[in-house]
């Protein structure tokens, strides 16, 4: 092996961004003055690669945004896309199949129950209406009804009741002073 490929390939730890470089001071302090040449010049390399990098990036970025401008492609489309893609990587997940088959089941229990409330409701009403209770009160209903309203057949609907109430008690009241003095 030669003196660069031994360099390229040592094992020694190279500090990482933020790390103590008194640490490290010891390491170069051992080394030779045509060591310490040789690891500039392999810097200014490196350096040199990482600008390069950087702007074929920068122009593959730019060539990028050309290639979209005249496809038509807009950043609100790309939005739109992306959004897309991301909901449909949701919807493929174990943890989004498993939740809506739970939401799902939760549905049909929930309408289920209210199914079953209602049932329970309308039992209970026909029961309050068969009770002794409410046909004792239906029946005094029915005898004002025909008091007031006179001897007209028993049923009919509330709207009746209402209207025969309205017409016999109109029948029956006399008029107020105030309208007895305007007529004078």
């Amino acid at each position: 092996m030669d003196r660069s490929e031994q360099g390229l390939l040592r094992t020694d730890p190279v500090p990482e961004e933020g790390e103590d470089v008194a640490a490290t001071i010891g390491a170069t302090e051992t080394l030779s003055e045509d060591e310490r040449e040789e690891l500039r010049r392999e810097l200014a390399k490196v350096e040199e690669e990482i600008q390069t990098l950087s702007q074929v990036l920068a122009a593959k970025e730019k060539h990028l945004a050309e290639i979209k401008r005249k496809l038509g492609i807009n950043s609100l489309q790309e939005l739109k896309q992306n959004i897309a893609k991301g909901w449909q990587d949701v919807t493929a997940t174990s943890a989004y199949k498993k939740t809506s088959e739970t939401l799902s089941q939760a549905g049909q229990k929930a309408s289920a129950a209210f199914s079953s409330v209602g049932s329970v409701i309308t039992k209970k009403l026909e029961d309050v209406k068969n009770s002794p209770t409410f046909k004792s009160f239906e029946e005094k209903v029915e005898n004002l009804k025909s008091k007031v309203g006179g001897n007209k057949p028993a049923g009919g609907d509330f709207g009746e009741v209402l209207n025969s109430t309205a017409s016999a008690s109109a029948t029956t009241t006399e008029p107020l002073p105030e309208q007895t003095q305007e007529s004078l």
